[in-house]
């Protein structure tokens, strides 16, 4: 069973909606433990004491902040719970806002979370579920996760909510630094339409799981080879990249591969099975038996009226 990791409330207005924090996500790909190259033996990762000169349990050690050089206050758990914030144990909801993924500063997500409302507290958590869900808005907030306050943005998800906790102004780096020669670039209507036609030939439904992590599944199968003594199989060559001298027929011949592989996997969900074969073989045997029967009838009526 899960277990959450933050129990508080969420808070706007004079409305408190108690529930809990769970992880959305979680770690995938392959893990490696680092060895000792001489005799393959995994190395341990030891807490040294440079002071008493020796390796000391991790239960030993306490959090300090270093508030002069060399001076350090140790900062237990209390200390942290007396911190004068509603943040602490409340997500504090700031202001509403357009769901738009260009609102400004919403891009930069650090973690996700699911939202579990208690009992006492359900009609409430879901009566805003469906009004940000009707009016298409996220709640900005603020919550303290991890020994410090974070910005955070509430949408509604599935049948719960799912809190974004994102960076703070000063945690995103400026692109003054970057070559970003916009207001230099020409962009021809014909070459904006042929661009348009690409996209559209390439929209689709997202579904997250049509997709999986090829590379993870790559690299399992070169380790179960070496596991099996068997030497890796040699990678393909990689195709250099080539300069794109004439775009629009990059962009044409793009389109018309999009379109062809749209219509090929067309033909395949459309494909009947072998049971609606055989009853469509059936069927047209049937039809031209009767058409010969028709043939052979017709003659036959005209003598009959002649006579």
């Amino acid at each position: 069973m899960a277990r959450s990791m933050w129990r508080g409330a969420i808070q706007f207005g004079l409305v408190t909606i108690p529930v809990k924090l769970y992880l959305a996500t979680e770690q995938g790909g392959i893990g490696f433990n680092l060895l000792h190259a001489s005799c393959l033996n995994r190395i341990q990762m030891k807490v040294y004491c440079p002071y008493h000169d020796e390796v000391i349990p991790r239960s030993e050690t306490v959090r300090g902040y270093e508030w002069s050089k060399g001076k350090y206050v140790v900062v237990t758990e209390e200390d942290i719970d007396s911190v004068p914030l509603k943040t602490m144990r409340a997500i504090e909801i700031e202001m509403f806002i357009n769901a738009s993924r260009d609102a400004e500063g919403t891009q930069f997500v650090k973690q996700a979370y699911y939202l579990e409302p208690e009992q006492i507290g359900a009609k409430a958590f879901y009566l805003l579920k469906s009004v940000l869900a009707d009016q298409n808005k996220s709640a900005i907030c603020k919550i303290v996760l991890k020994d410090r306050e974070q910005l955070a943005a509430l949408n509604p998800f599935s049948k719960t909510m799912l809190l974004t906790t994102l960076h703070w102004p000063d945690e995103v780096r400026a692109m003054d630094e970057l070559n970003l020669p916009v207001d230099q670039i020409d962009i021809k209507p014909s070459e904006k339409k042929m661009a348009e036609q690409l996209v559209a030939s390439m929209t689709g439904e997202f579904n997250a799981d049509d997709y999986a992590d090829d590379y993870r599944q790559a690299l399992m199968a070169v380790i179960e080879r070496k596991v099996a003594g068997e030497k890796p199989e040699p990678a393909a060559a990689r195709a250099e990249p080539t300069n794109i001298t004439d775009l629009m027929a990059a962009l044409e011949a793009s389109v018309a591969a999009a379109r062809s592989d749209r219509k090929a996997a067309s033909a395949e969900d459309k494909a009947p099975t072998k049971v609606a074969t055989k009853v469509a073989t059936k069927a047209k045997a049937k039809a031209r038996a009767k058409a010969k029967d028709d043939e052979v009838e017709a003659p036959r009526q005209r003598r009959r009226k002649t006579a």
